[in-house]
């Protein structure tokens, strides 16, 4: 196995090389001319702002100037404020020539001074060949185009250099007024932004010159600006990435050069502080980076990743270990299950290197820096619940034979110890009662007694009916009404184990509305004789399936947990506990001080602290026993929200022992149930980020300009879990459970229909630590319509929220970004579960649905059939 498992290693790590290989592919392109005409010229560095007023020093600009003589002819600025007003006197000294900029904006007085500085700088500046006043003024709206105007022509009047504004294209074009009152036409092409991909950038750029030369063809028209940002948000088919930018910018120049055009290249070095501006793309666009080092090879082959082999190697150590750590325990998988864990190991390390080196590239600020800390603790939970599931999903399906699997042993009927039957009521109907009695006194087993014990029940006609009939039964049945009794359903056990006869080996706890097998004692008690063995467990069933939609629906998303996960847990002796239909040996209960009463999952907390003393389960997923479910989806979101809150609640209590030891537990049963309360807390963190995700959406709509889409990797991570996940219970409810499609789709939409109702009791337990014990109802009425609504309500309303949402990102923010598109289909995926609640709780309503349509359930024996078709099992 160990030869096996390094052979997929090596053959996993293999394909890995090559993806990223294949991703890095060298591009030959024309090289990059000796000398270019020009580039626009900012000189600020990583620690420098313009709207801050951290300026350049003038040593600082004169350096950035020396770095560029011998490169370009020429550099175009923006600005005459402050050291920037030094450009052209530094310049000169370079031989470099100067398009001066004074910029333009709503500051009616600082356009003024701007205008005046740059008159006075380019008088007594020889190297000073064009002036251009203002830059995207008009596109912004910072002033109107007969603003504009008057200002060229107050600089006309002024001097003999060629005047002219700055503006893209389509601005010329639907402005021809304006190119009256110019020397020259400077038009900027960024395809960028207009989401044209990088492949049919360069013929674009020129299509556009072409256009706006036929409409005047009396001016001389220069690119003012054009260039491509090596890093940013993907605008529709346009990707930013260092490996385009040098693409464009080198295929660009070849034929610029050859059709004789003058340009500045956008720009000569890159600006952070324009990162939080441009929707993030703004500091990119530079052909040397804020260090001023070249940010791609000028005559060599272009790599997208030049440090690929690198990112690669730690890519592969990365998934050696976690697939190291997914076979720990793993001698009985096949070689399937190996290779599919192999693979999910490889590529999710690939993914992290890869996101980690792309954001590691970029201009950090404090806000990037809290951003970058969140996606990195986000992305390692989805990738830890990731491998979780794939784990469960290898070991349900690939596993060559069942360990642990309880296989019933049959003894001599004096070799069978006396067995206390425990059955807790609480306002329970009647006639329901005396039916799980009268299956009890069926039981085909020599010794045992049933303690039945009512709590609180206030009405005398519920439970002296009850108390009769245990008269009628025999003495071993029972009888115990007691009020007031503390704890709920763990007093009311605790009760029944001090009242329990001496006799007694074998404490078997039933809910009361269960109706048993006659060989439940006598197939699964001698498990109990064995060594160490403390719990046997078998599965809760219920025979009411077939009642309505609503119940069939409920019971195909039951069945998944017992036998996929309860089967995999038992495998490491590390099953759920639960309160019906398990057995316990009494001395454990007495050595372990009986059920917790502070706990509302008293057997599932019971079940751990009898791992921590190093005693053992066994489950046989086999139904001994029906019980009813829940009538509504008000009481199934209760059941589930006591449930998920009690997992919390022992969360808390046993987490020391299962992250830091002082107990027995094994290795596997810390993984599995620190792994089983993974999705759960996972539920709870995914309320926040729905919360999260619709105030950023609504900064978005109010401010589209300062708030900018998440970055793709948090709409990535909730969607690829989410389809990892749903896959996984599609595929594994098909092959281990055997349900239909239809039962399956049912059994997704009754899972997701509980996604905010667990997240809820998950932030509720991690904040309060008790929370009163509620019973799911037996036998309740049918909700109206109105309440089913209302039973969703909290649920409706995400769903419209999210919704509206992201139908307003869409209609008023467009889809021209990739990452507004994925944000928008996020947001839709997320409103999925809700969706599932509403659409639930109104089949609830209608109990004459009937069950034929989700598909007729199998009995659960022909279930653990199928469980085992392609696996043997062997007793423990």
């Amino acid at each position: 196995m160990h030869k096996e498992s390094f052979l997929i290693a090596i053959a996993v790590a293999a394909l890995t090389i090559m993806f990223w290989a294949g991703m890095n592919r060298p591009t030959n392109e024309p090289a990059w001319p000796k000398v270019i005409q020009g580039f626009s010229f900012a000189p600020f560095r990583a620690d420098q702002d313009p709207t801050e007023e951290r300026y350049p020093s003038l040593e600082e600009i004169d350096a950035d100037l020396a770095l560029l003589a011998g490169r370009t002819h020429a550099v175009r600025t923006y600005s005459v404020q402050e050291s920037l007003g030094e450009i052209p006197d530094l310049a000169k000294k370079h031989k470099l020539n100067v398009t001066l900029g004074g910029w333009i904006s709503g500051d009616l007085e600082n356009n003024r001074r701007e205008m005046k500085r740059m008159i006075d700088i380019a008088s007594r500046s020889s190297n000073v060949v064009r002036l251009m006043v203002g830059n995207e003024a008009v596109l912004r709206g910072d002033v109107s185009v007969d603003d504009l105007i008057a200002y060229i022509d107050d600089i006309q009047k002024k001097t003999d250099i060629p005047v002219s504004t700055a503006e893209p294209w389509h601005i010329w074009l639907s402005n021809p007024k304006l190119a009256e009152h110019v020397d020259f036409i400077t038009v900027h092409m960024l395809p960028y932004w207009e989401g044209v991909p990088m492949e049919m950038a360069v013929d674009y750029v020129f299509q556009r010159l072409d256009e706006v030369k036929k409409a005047f063809p009396d001016k001389d028209v220069i690119i003012g600006e054009v260039g491509w940002p090596s890093n940013g948000r993907t605008r529709q088919g346009a990707v930013a990435s260092t490996a385009n930018e040098a693409i464009f910018l080198r295929q660009f120049l070849i034929r610029a050069n050859a059709e004789k055009v003058t340009y500045y290249l956008m720009e000569a070095f890159d600006q952070p502080w324009k990162h939080g501006v441009e929707s993030g793309v703004g500091a990119y666009w530079g052909v040397y980076d804020a260090k001023r080092a070249p940010k791609f090879p000028f005559s060599a082959p272009i790599v997208e990743i030049p440090d690929w082999p690198i990112l690669a190697g730690i890519s592969i150590l990365v998934a050696l270990v976690v697939f190291g750590l997914l076979l720990i325990d793993s001698r009985l998988m096949r070689r399937r299950g190996r290779s599919f864990l192999a693979v999910v190991a490889y590529s999710a390390a690939t993914a992290v290197v890869w996101i980690i080196y792309d954001y590691a590239n970029q201009y950090m600020t404090i806000t990037s820096v809290v951003v970058g800390v969140l996606l990195v603790l986000g992305m390692i939970g989805v990738i830890v619940i990731l491998f979780a599931e794939a784990h469960e999903w290898a070991e349900a399906l690939w596993l060559k034979q069942h360990r642990r699997l309880l296989t019933p042993t049959h003894l001599d009927d004096s070799l069978l110890p006396f067995v206390s039957i425990h059955v807790p009521a609480y306002n329970e109907p009647p006639q329901m009662m005396i039916e799980t009695l009268d299956a009890l006194a069926r039981l085909d087993y020599p010794r045992f007694e049933v303690l039945v014990i009512d709590n609180n029940t206030r009405d005398p006609a519920v439970w002296q009916p009850v108390e009769a009939h245990c008269r009628t039964l025999g003495s071993r049945f029972r009888f115990f009404h007691v009020s007031p009794l503390a704890g709920f359903k763990a007093g009311a056990l605790n009760f029944a184990l001090r009242e329990t006869s001496p006799a007694a080996y074998v404490v078997a706890v039933i809910d009361s509305d269960y109706t048993v097998g006659r060989r439940w004692l006598k197939d699964l008690v001698p498990d109990l004789l064995k060594d160490r063995v403390a719990i046997v467990q078998a599965p809760q069933d219920y025979r009411d399936a077939d009642e309505n939609a609503f119940k069939a629906m409920i019971y195909a998303e039951y069945r998944g947990f017992f036998y996929i996960g309860m089967v995999t847990r038992n495998e490491r002796n590390a099953i759920i506990q639960h309160g019906t239909m398990t057995m316990v040996r009494k001395d454990v209960l007495q050595r372990l001080d009986g059920w917790a009463e502070w706990c509302i999952t008293e057997d599932a907390e019971l079940g751990l602290r009898v791992f921590e003393h190093g005693l053992g389960a066994t489950y046989i997923p086999t139904s001994y026993g029906q019980g009813v479910m829940p009538d509504t989806f008000t009481d199934f979101k209760k059941q589930r929200f006591r449930w998920a809150f009690g997992a919390v609640q022992i969360m808390r209590r046993h987490l020391s022992s299962l992250l830091k030891g002082g107990s027995r537990l094994t290795l596997g049963q810390r993984y599995h149930f620190v792994a089983g309360w993974l999705p759960w807390l996972a539920d709870g963190v995914n309320v926040i980020f729905n919360l999260a995700a619709l105030a950023w959406s609504a900064g978005m709509l109010w401010a589209p300009r300062t708030v900018d889409p998440p970055l793709l990797i948090f709409s990535a991570l909730p969607l690829t879990l989410f389809v990892f996940k749903l896959g996984k219970l599609v595929y594994l409810y098909r092959t281990r459970v055997g349900t239909s499609i239809r039962q399956t789709i049912a059994a997704a939409v009754a899972g997701l229909a509980l996604t905010h109702t667990i997240g809820v009791a998950v932030l509720t337990g991690l904040v309060i630590k008790e929370k009163p014990f509620f019973r799911t109802p037996k036998r309740a009425d049918t909700q109206a319509l109105l309440a089913a609504i209302n039973a969703a309500r909290e649920e409706t309303l995400m769903l419209a929220a999210l919704t509206f949402t992201a139908w307003a990102v869409v209609t008023r923010l467009g889809t021209e970004s990739l990452d507004l598109l994925v944000w928008a289909i996020m947001l839709m995926m997320q409103a999925i579960p809700y969706a599932c609640s509403l659409l639930l709780s109104l089949i609830s309503a209608v109990p004459r649905l009937p069950a034929g349509l989700i598909g007729k359930s199998k009995p659960m024996q022909e279930e653990a059939d199928h469980l085992l078709t392609n696996t043997s099992a062997t007793a423990p």
